[in-house]
């Protein structure tokens, strides 16, 4: 069974400004203190931020009867069209039933001082767990919420410095 899930954010900033978050290792740091009620830590295992770049994500335990950590890397960092993919090689979802999960962040430039963040997943589970999709399902308001932290961070931030 495949499937996708989408959401989309405005945030008030160009889009420029928005990948400096979203195309490097600082969308984790931020996820991460905003959102310490879900996601405990995350750690690089290996790599900058690039394509290759291996994250082990832990959630805290009572998060439904998802996942408690997965490792993912990254196999798409696209500094020219914005975009960001991720895939989970370990743990996670993968046991659960899951053959494919991916996380795919685009930037799209709206006007000049603002873009659109569209958070998608993609995902492929066994027939015999496909009660487990409304896990993928559920799991894009993380991505959500994490999306809204980088918007505040980042029009925080911009406004700051741009005045």
């Amino acid at each position: 069974m495949f499937g996708t899930v989408s959401e989309e954010r405005a945030v008030k900033v160009p889009a420029s400004e928005a990948w400096k978050i979203y195309g490097t290792l600082e969308l984790p740091k931020i996820a991460v203190g905003a959102l310490s009620h879900m996601i405990s830590k995350v750690d690089v295992v290996q790599g900058d931020g690039g394509v290759g770049t291996v994250l082990e994500i832990f959630l805290h335990p009572g998060q439904g009867q998802g996942p408690t950590s997965y490792k993912e890397i990254f196999t798409v960092v696209d500094d020219e069209k914005r975009v960001k993919v991720a895939e989970v090689v370990e743990g996670g979802y993968l046991d659960m039933g899951f053959t494919l999960y991916r996380i795919r962040f685009e930037l799209i430039e709206k006007e000049e001082t603002e873009c659109i963040v569209r958070a998608t997943i993609e995902y492929e589970v066994k027939e015999e767990f496909a009660a487990n999709a409304s896990f993928a399902l559920a799991s894009i308001q993380t991505f959500v919420a994490a999306m809204e932290a980088v918007a505040i961070h980042l029009i925080q931030n911009y406004d700051n410095n741009h005045i």
